[in-house]
């Protein structure tokens, strides 16, 4: 450095700063802290996508960007992304459902009843075979009514050539093929409906036909068995006097046995109507207790509807198991009530009740037997003196 720089009053060092663009010596130790003149820009993590925080740090990054992948962060990394939260289980159930048209719901529609059909055909093949059998059964309670009554033939009369084979050989073997393939029907009943319920819905299909189909045949065994002959003994007795003699014809006594069967079986779904009523929340168990005086009275309009008669006998014989029925229906809507508000299967409690009916019923037979007389028979109502 010249001496004019000198006097010039400039500030000397022992050390003159390295021009722009040199390399700095590792060992070199500026005496006052020099200002970078490179703006900070944050390290950008592309696997994780956080931000370096550029506030509160004495050794800012440098300008230039890195990439750290989880192996080399290590545990000073990033934390992980959280795991993204479980679906919910009605947006899981909704996942479940099935989406369909209007074509294709009337598609599906028509293949059901193409395959009940075909259900109810195969049926009425296997009833043809058992034809004679089967009329033997459902003439038999006429003939034992009209022999208690003190007629001399007690047999039934058809009035037109063509009357017996259509009852024989047509609607009898269609009655029996009705309720032969009931819990095929009632599975394409299912089947049709089940696309429109979310997945744990679903799981009601097994009882749903089992139950259905067993109380539709025990609706129709009540009626062959109890209504049905009552209500025969108490019209043809009503009818036979002096001057009246009984010819019945088995296209109207036919008719008769279809309506009551039918009816009753019909009637004996009142406990799945009141426990989907439930599961679907469009009723509960306390207000259908607390609002049944109006179902009692419901029911006995409906059932002086579908009485074929309209005798007190008859109407009794239809309302009283509806009746029961119905708290029946309210008795099975709190077991799911209570199984869905605290988790305990109802199954044990409808075990213990069947087997305290069983056993009820076991303990009267042992003592009508025992101690009053009666025995065992093959016939209805089984158990005579």
């Amino acid at each position: 450095m010249s001496a004019e720089d000198n006097q010039s009053g400039a500030p000397t060092s022992p050390q003159e700063p390295a021009p722009a663009g040199a390399e700095t010596p590792a060992d070199a130790t500026p005496d006052t802290p020099a200002e970078s003149s490179v703006s900070y820009q944050p390290t950008v993590d592309d696997s994780y996508g956080y931000h370096d925080d550029p506030y509160g740090h004495e050794n800012q990054p440098s300008a230039v960007t890195t990439v750290e992948t989880p192996a080399a962060a290590g545990a000073a990394g990033p934390p992980p992304t959280p795991p993204e939260a479980p679906p919910e289980e009605e947006d899981r159930d909704d996942d479940g459902m099935l989406r369909m048209s209007f074509l294709e719901h009337l598609e599906e529609l028509r293949r059901r009843l193409l395959y009940a059909l075909f259900g109810i055909g195969v049926a009425f093949v296997v009833s043809l075979v058992f034809t004679q059998k089967l009329w033997e059964l459902i003439s038999q309670p006429a003939v034992t009514a009209l022999t208690r009554l003190g007629v001399k033939e007690p047999k039934l009369a058809f009035l037109t050539p063509t009357e017996a084979f259509s009852i024989i050989w047509i609607k009898l073997p269609v009655l029996t093929a009705i309720f032969l393939a009931s819990p095929w029907i009632l599975y394409q009943v299912w089947g049709f409906i089940a696309p429109g319920l979310y997945r744990k819905e679903r799981r009601w299909a097994a009882p749903f036909v089992i139950s259905s189909a067993g109380l539709f045949i025990l609706g129709g065994l009540f009626a062959y068995f109890v209504a049905f002959r009552y209500g025969l003994d108490f019209l043809l007795g009503i009818g036979i006097s002096s001057n009246i003699v009984p010819v019945v014809s088995i296209t109207e006594y036919f008719n008769l046995f279809v309506n009551v069967t039918l009816g009753i079986g019909l009637i004996f779904e009142l406990p799945i109507l009141i426990f989907f009523l439930t599961l679907l929340r469009m009723a509960s168990p306390r207000w259908l207790l607390k609002n049944s005086r109006y179902a009692v009275l419901l029911i006995v309009v409906v059932a002086a509807i579908v009485t074929p008669t309209p005798d007190i006998v008859n109407l009794m014989l239809f309302s009283v198991p509806m009746c029961l029925l119905y708290f029946v229906g309210v008795f099975a809507g709190w077991l799911l009530v209570r199984y869905r508000e605290r988790g305990s299967s109802p199954w044990p409690i409808l075990f213990g009740i069947l087997l305290g009916i069983l056993a009820l019923a076991a303990a009267g037979v042992y003592i009508a037997v025992t101690r009053y007389g009666y025995h065992l028979v093959l016939s209805w109502p089984f158990l005579v003196r």
